[in-house]
């Protein structure tokens, strides 16, 4: 003992500590807390029992279906009048997509029915005559050539993932644009080239077979004159009487489509003004526009939602290294696009290989859980 101890006053010795084992209780708690959950979810029938259950009487019996295999994708609760701007459903006004029963078929049939061939010949409604041959116009009932001339949707899964793909440059090679013909399912929409040959042709066989088409529209790129797209291109400097007559030349270059596509253009879509005149003049002939994907700085998805025109750009250039490996790859991160954002637009030439590799990839694109669709399908995503 301590002389300190023996000095110190009668009950004021130093106090000790108790040292108490943290360490055991805290496991002792973990362990009751494991245990608790294992019992749980070993004796009750539903370990998520608390959240909202919603019970579906299902109309059919399919074979080999249990119900580990269904899943709830949404649920929508209805609070009120007011659903909030997202859950309103789209009204008429809303969407600015095709309207398919506007479709004049050459077979005769409704939309509904399966689609074997499209139109060869410029339908009436939407075509008047230039100087320089069929513009596109809205009919005096509204019918758009974007409405006369695209692709119905037979089969529209609302919940799978849907990818459209518009190969550019047909008209430029003769073997290239028969190739993609032959070998292309009709889903796969065409890009015309305006200074291609035989156009009348190619428009024929490739909508004989189905296949939704596309102009070119030549449009101003940066690097201007050194990279000149052709003699009618548009550029951001030319006067509005003139832009209009270089518009008038090139949309009578081909008829039966449902809307242009740049060939090049980082200026002219990057000059608000410039793109913002274009698409005045686009939508009075009730035409849509795919912006290709080629720049980051385009202005195009703007100016489209003020203008309230048809819209579609391109998520994904597939061949910009033309080879096989590459555009797989690019083909894989396509899909993953299309199935993180319900839809995806691809664009590519029609280059032998890209031809074969996309021959390749359509054969089980459907037995991946992927649908594909015309581009005019994918305006109001």
């Amino acid at each position: 003992m301590s002389s300190e101890d023996l000095t110190a006053p009668l009950g004021m010795g130093k106090r000790r500590l108790v040292k108490l084992p943290f360490g055991l209780i805290g496991a002792g708690i973990l362990s009751v807390v494991f245990t608790t959950t294992f019992i749980w979810i070993a004796v009750v029938d539903d370990p998520l029992g608390g959240e909202p259950v919603a019970v579906l009487p299902l109309e059919a019996v399919v074979e080999g279906v249990t119900s580990q295999d269904i899943e709830v994708v949404e649920i929508r609760p209805a609070i009120g009048d007011d659903l909030g701007p997202n859950l309103r459903p789209q009204s008429a006004e809303d969407l600015l997509g095709p309207r398919y029963e506007m479709i004049e078929r050459p077979d005769g049939l409704g939309p509904d029915a399966p689609v074997t061939g499209l139109s060869v010949n410029p339908d009436s409604r939407v075509s008047e005559r230039s100087d320089y041959g069929f513009l596109p116009k809205i009919s005096d009932a509204g019918v758009r050539p974007l409405d006369a001339y695209s692709r119905p949707i037979v089969r529209e899964f609302t919940s799978i993932p849907k990818i459209a793909v518009v190969l550019t440059g047909l008209g430029l090679s003769e073997t290239g644009t028969q190739n993609a013909i032959r070998r292309l399912p009709s889903d796969i929409t065409f890009a015309l080239a305006p200074y291609g040959g035989d156009l009348d042709l190619w428009m024929q066989q490739a909508r004989g077979k189905g296949h939704e088409l596309l102009l070119q529209l030549p449009l101003e790129p940066f690097d201007f004159p050194d990279n000149d797209p052709g003699p009618h291109t548009l550029l951001v400097s030319l006067r509005p009487a003139e832009m209009l007559d270089r518009l008038a030349y090139l949309l009578t270059r081909v008829t039966n489509y449902v809307g242009v596509i740049p060939e090049m253009g980082t200026r002219f879509t990057s000059t608000k003004p410039s793109m913002e005149y274009l698409f005045e003049k686009l939508k009075s002939r009730g035409l849509m526009f795919v912006d290709n994907g080629s720049s980051s700085r385009s202005l195009s998805p703007e100016v489209a939602a003020d203008k309230r025109i048809p819209f579609s750009g391109v998520d994904v250039v597939l061949d910009e290294v033309p080879k096989e490996d590459s555009i797989d790859a690019k083909l894989l991160q396509l899909e993953g696009v299309a199935r993180s954002r319900g839809v995806a637009v691809a664009a590519a030439s029609a280059l032998p290989v890209t031809v074969r590799q996309l021959e390749k990839w359509v054969r089980d694109l459907e037995e991946r859980g992927i649908q594909l669709v015309p581009v005019s399908a994918t305006i109001d995503r």
